[in-house]
């Protein structure tokens, strides 16, 4: 088949320390193989075609509901995660496509108004974006039945966040794909905001990665490459790394924590608590899917949880005016 083929390919050209498809430790429920895709890039194209991906769109990335056009979503922040995990992995003759389907699902479970939001669920209900994203693939999307992806993609997913221990390399791959992605577009999206200029960037990190956003990706990707070849990890130099600590915490003393961002964050957090209460209380007001996994037995604080998770930030304010503000009477 021509599956067959594209594993023989694998195993002829991708380095020793890749992870190859025809190897994949499996499903949780056992299918028959698609006659052309190989399993990874099977997994890679239910993501893309499921409901969560989509929905990342109008999903905050920093900026609350920003009125700019040019403004990074959940959405796009993901498919640049992919881009740069995919360039490593190529580089390096890792698997491609294992990596790009782990890019593509680690966000698949992050609340309405990005960390905001997970703040507010976690408060109630010790909720985490990263196992909420395997919650999706695994319980939520298909009506219930998950998208069945594999080990392997479930296991990057769940471990991309730094506290994480990805068991292949192309999940640590798109471990530090993701923080080279944030860190540098977020830079680029305060200066559009006015929060920052290009001058407020540190001197030293300047003349370390360059001034403009392509340049220092440029430069934390070869960087990366070059220091994980023919080697059993993914890593920067100890210089690299360093100077993506520093600007990691630049962009947290200036944007994520500054003052415009916590008043912003505070009305999140608000209104995804408020939205917590209240179907909690009233649970049959969820929607259908939802109702569904309440009578197979999950728990309610669980799927209120999935519920509000799954909302886009316009959705959920939506849903906040309609529940908690009057409305206007309109006399006939």
């Amino acid at each position: 088949t021509i599956r067959e083929q594209l594993e023989l390919r694998e195993l002829e050209y991708l380095s020793s320390y890749a992870a190859l498809s025809k190897d994949s430790k499996g499903r949780k429920r056992k299918e028959e193989p698609c006659d052309i895709r190989p399993a990874f890039q099977r997994d890679r194209d239910r993501i893309l075609h499921c409901k969560a991906f989509r929905r990342l769109k109008q999903k905050t990335q920093v900026f609350l509901l920003p009125k700019g056009d040019h403004y990074r979503t959940r959405l796009t922040h993901t498919l640049e995660v992919s881009q740069n995990a995919r360039t490593i992995a190529k580089a390096l003759r890792l698997n491609e496509d294992l990596a790009e389907a782990i890019a593509l699902g680690h966000d698949l479970g992050h609340t309405p108004f990005g960390h905001a939001g997970e703040r507010a669920l976690n408060h109630v209900y010790h909720f985490a974006h990263q196992k909420q994203s395997l919650r999706v693939v695994e319980r939520i999307e298909k009506e219930g039945r998950g998208l069945n992806l594999t080990w392997e993609v479930r296991d990057g997913i769940l471990n991309h966040r730094t506290s994480g221990n990805p068991s292949t390399l192309e999940g640590k791959i798109v471990q530090l794909s993701d923080k080279i992605a944030y860190t540098n577009h977020d830079i680029d999206d305060a200066i559009r905001a006015g929060m920052l200029k290009p001058k407020d960037i540190p001197r030293d990190i300047v003349a370390r990665i360059g001034t403009r956003s392509s340049s220092r990706i440029n430069a934390m990707v070869r960087d990366t490459i070059f220091h994980s070849m023919g080697i059993n990890d993914i890593r920067m130099s100890e210089e690299m790394r360093q100077t993506l600590k520093e600007l990691r915490a630049f962009m947290f003393r200036h944007v994520y924590a500054s003052d415009i961002a916590v008043a912003e964050h505070k009305k999140a957090e608000k209104i995804v608590g408020d939205l917590f209460d209240y179907y909690l209380e009233y649970p049959e007001e969820m929607s259908g899917e939802f109702q569904a996994l309440l009578d197979d037995g999950d728990p309610v604080r669980q799927v209120v949880c999935d519920y509000i998770a799954c909302m886009t930030d316009r959705f959920a304010v939506a849903k906040y005016k309609t529940l908690f503000i009057p409305q206007e009477w309109t006399i006939l």
